[in-house]
């Protein structure tokens, strides 16, 4: 997305209605513009190739291919869009598998359309739909599912201890204001670590930085008290 250009959609969902009612409602921002849909995760995949959106909004749940197989594949690709996944249930086990998969968030179907709006456009800007609460969940899942690295992984020699310290607080949560105070520095000194470290790790978001943490041993997670 460049310039003033419209935020590019592929909207993917089994369900006729779901995928007309998504359509509609972004039909009326000047901002965003569907450029395609898909019923099933492998149309999902030839859309993303043939219309190079900026986002996928990807139910989980779909026939010929699911949703998180077709994110893995989506996101495999150069200049892959970003993926925002579409659920019924609250971070159920799919849509972990889903963001392990490369997606960089995701939103329950019965958003509403100023959120619906707000998602994309916060997706498409490079950020990840995460919050904070949700952040942890995840990492609870790693405890829970993830074997325990025997230690940090080499990729991480790229860092300098600061931005090391960063994202092994973005691993645990925190906000950038969260790190700031921790750090004792502003809030736009975080914002550049974090950039830092998403550019020397060659990742597309803080979703990203959360997986690679856990999968690289620099933090391990804690078992539920």
């Amino acid at each position: 997305m460049t310039g003033d250009a419209p935020v590019r959609i592929v909207v993917a969902d089994d369900q006729e209605v779901v995928r007309a009612g998504f359509t509609a409602l972004l039909g009326t921002q000047p901002d965003l513009l569907v450029v395609g849909t898909a019923a099933d995760g492998s149309a999902a995949v030839r859309a993303s190739r043939e219309h190079r959106p900026d986002v996928v909004l990807m139910d989980v749940r779909m026939p010929a291919m699911d949703g998180i197989e077709a994110t893995r594949v989506i996101t495999a690709a150069p200049r892959a869009p970003r993926v925002l996944m579409l659920t019924t249930f609250d971070l159920d086990e799919h849509v972990y598998d889903a963001l392990v998969a490369g997606a960089s968030g995701f939103l329950l179907k019965d958003v509403t359309a100023e959120r619906l709006f707000d998602a994309v456009r916060v997706v498409a800007a490079g950020e990840a739909l995460l919050a904070p609460t949700v952040t942890r969940r995840l990492i609870g899942e790693f405890a829970r599912l993830r074997p325990r690295p025997s230690g940090p992984s080499p990729l991480l020699e790229a860092l300098t201890p600061r931005e090391t310290d960063v994202l092994r607080l973005v691993a645990e949560g925190l906000t950038n204001a969260e790190i700031a105070a921790r750090l004792v520095v502003g809030e736009e000194t975080v914002k550049t670590h974090v950039s830092r470290v998403l550019r020397k790790l060659g990742l597309r978001d803080r979703v990203q930085a959360v997986v690679t943490a856990y999968e690289t041993g620099l933090v391990h997670p804690r078992l539920s008290r």
